[in-house]
């Protein structure tokens, strides 16, 4: 699934699900480095843990950050395949 990111330098993610479990996570754009550990630590991850963890946090006051963008990618491919 491609969603795509506001209000952070990163334009989209990339990211596979199966069996409510993140098999990849691929970020277009934003920092390189803090995006490419990120998709390492979330592999293996259930979706409803990254979402726990992921969801509110900020980057420099802008209200969003790239984890945050993806716990909301991630919500919105619950309500999807809801």
């Amino acid at each position: 699934m491609t969603y795509k990111t506001f209000g952070t330098c990163s334009r989209a993610i990339n990211f596979e699900i199966q069996d409510n479990t993140i098999q990849s996570v691929e970020f277009v754009g934003g920092c390189a480095g803090n995006t490419a550990g990120l998709s390492r630590l979330l592999t293996g991850m259930s979706v409803d843990t990254a979402i726990e963890r992921l969801a509110g946090v900020d980057c420099n006051g802008k209200g969003t950050s790239c984890p945050d963008q993806l716990a909301r990618a991630l919500k919105a491919y619950k309500e999807q395949t809801a």
